[in-house]
């Protein structure tokens, strides 16, 4: 596995420098000396979106990861548990009602957001740590936040703010900046930090939650240490980049196979391999051949709609 890790270390170093020349202008690495003007293009425009790039891909793999380990199920996804689709509510309703002028309002709406579906979570579940109540109140809670989020589109007050709402709901890290990176990244690594500590639950849990009982686990405690991790990795990565999709479903299933089945071996690798995937994607719809720069969120609903398709197949396979 630290073979894997090693070359998913230096595979993310070659992506970033991938990201930094890549761009509608590729910035030639003569033109990288401070003296150069193009240099404010990699400074202030491509150095800012390429750490925000990997930051949001390792929280949003890791996340993935620590779902499927937790409910035992490969198809889990980080946006079952209706933080990320209140998280997109909350910036929705900064958009509607014209208060995301400063940069932080509208990251602080999509924060809000996804602490209110955290605290609706709870109450909804309760002490109950149950695995099957605690999904069906993510779905609940995403099927509420959803509507809410159509309601907004369909009752903006202008043809201007659908456009911005429709937009930023697409997902992408256009346009981020220094002030992004700064607002993100310690929720990030709260976020992650705290799924990494879950890692021996998650082994114990593969057991059945009896067995992990008796191995001195605590189910409303695990629960509740993934749903804050989730909610805070989820959370941060809506609020600096919009509804990024598939991530958290993709990558676990790709480094499984090498890493091994338990779940805290697979924590690390699909954090660097989430990393790789969204610097190789942000990079190739920024060099796209296109009118207007390609939504990072739509160019990974299309990667992970097949590979979903594909996964569901192989499985009824294995199943017949």
């Amino acid at each position: 596995m630290k073979r894997l890790n090693r070359l998913l270390v230096v595979g993310i170093m070659l992506a970033m420098l991938v990201s930094l020349f890549a761009g509608k202008v590729w910035v030639p690495l003569g033109a990288w000396a401070s003296d150069d003007p193009r240099w404010l293009i990699i400074a202030e425009l491509r150095l800012p979106r390429t750490l925000l790039a990997a930051a949001v891909g390792a929280a949003l793999g890791m996340s993935g990861a620590a779902m499927q380990g937790y409910l035992r199920n490969p198809l889990a996804d980080p946006g079952l548990f209706g933080v990320s689709a209140g998280a997109a509510l909350g910036a929705v309703l900064s958009l509607f009602f014209g208060i995301s002028a400063p940069f932080w309002l509208l990251p602080s709406f999509a924060l809000m957001g996804a602490g209110g579906a955290m605290a609706l979570l709870a109450l909804l579940v309760g002490r109950s740590g149950s695995i099957i109540v605690f999904t069906l109140a993510g779905v609940i809670l995403s099927t509420i936040a959803g509507s809410l989020t159509a309601l907004a589109i369909s009752l903006a007050p202008s043809p201007f703010v659908t456009t911005q709402i429709v937009t930023w709901l697409m997902g992408a890290l256009t346009d981020r900046s220094w002030n992004d990176v700064w607002l993100a990244l310690p929720l990030l690594s709260a976020g992650m930090a705290v799924l990494a500590f879950t890692g021996p639950a998650l082994d114990a849990l593969t057991l059945g939650e009896d067995a992990a009982r008796t191995m001195g686990v605590d189910p409303v405690r695990l629960q509740w240490l993934v749903v804050a991790g989730v909610g805070l990795c989820v959370g941060g990565s809506v609020a600096a980049a919009g509804v990024i999709g598939f991530v958290g479903l993709i990558v676990p299933h790709l480094v499984r196979p090498f890493a091994g089945h338990k779940p805290s071996a697979v924590l690390l690798p699909s954090a660097l391999a989430g990393a790789l995937l969204v610097l190789l994607a942000d990079s190739a719809v920024r060099a796209a051949p296109t009118v207007s720069e390609l939504r990072l969120g739509i160019a990974m609903s299309m990667l992970g709609a097949p590979f979903f398709l594909l996964l569901l197949f192989r499985m009824r396979r294995g199943l017949a």
